[in-house]
């Protein structure tokens, strides 16, 4: 029961996504060009959504869905590690036309040639898994 309640909040978002238009590769090339504010307007509300929801989880102690307390723990500060991963996740975002929320509403959309980009950032991800021991946080 519990993974059909994330699978039908998956296809919520993705719907949101597709029907916002957040998922548009012109949508994204217009925000990084600076002519328009939609993607920015779309970003800025989920990030204030973002910031209520945690704070709403850390200041009333909630629980999840199998009732453990929630603990969110603080992040380690680091220049190097935002600095490096932004810049790497915002060239990749801009180099692709999408960050990854947004591929797997491009595939069920039918933009079947975003498999590549799906299957390159999951050797990305799996290959960070294998040298993150080795590089500075």
């Amino acid at each position: 029961m519990k993974n059909i309640i994330y699978i039908l909040l998956g296809v919520l978002f993705g719907i949101t996504m597709y029907k916002s238009e957040t998922a548009s590769w012109f949508r994204i090339y217009e925000m990084f060009m600076f002519q328009s504010f939609h993607m920015y307007g779309f970003i800025g509300s989920t990030l204030v959504v973002g910031l209520i929801g945690v704070q709403l989880i850390k200041n009333k102690k909630l629980k999840n869905i199998d009732g453990e307390k929630i603990i969110i723990e603080n992040k380690k500060y680091s220049i190097t590690r935002y600095l490096v991963g932004g810049i790497l996740f915002g060239l990749g975002w801009a180099l692709v036309g999408a960050c990854p929320g947004p591929l797997f509403v491009l595939l069920g959309s039918g933009v079947y040639s975003i498999l590549i980009v799906i299957l390159g950032a999951l050797l990305g991800t799996y290959l960070y898994g294998i040298i993150k021991k080795y590089i500075p946080h």
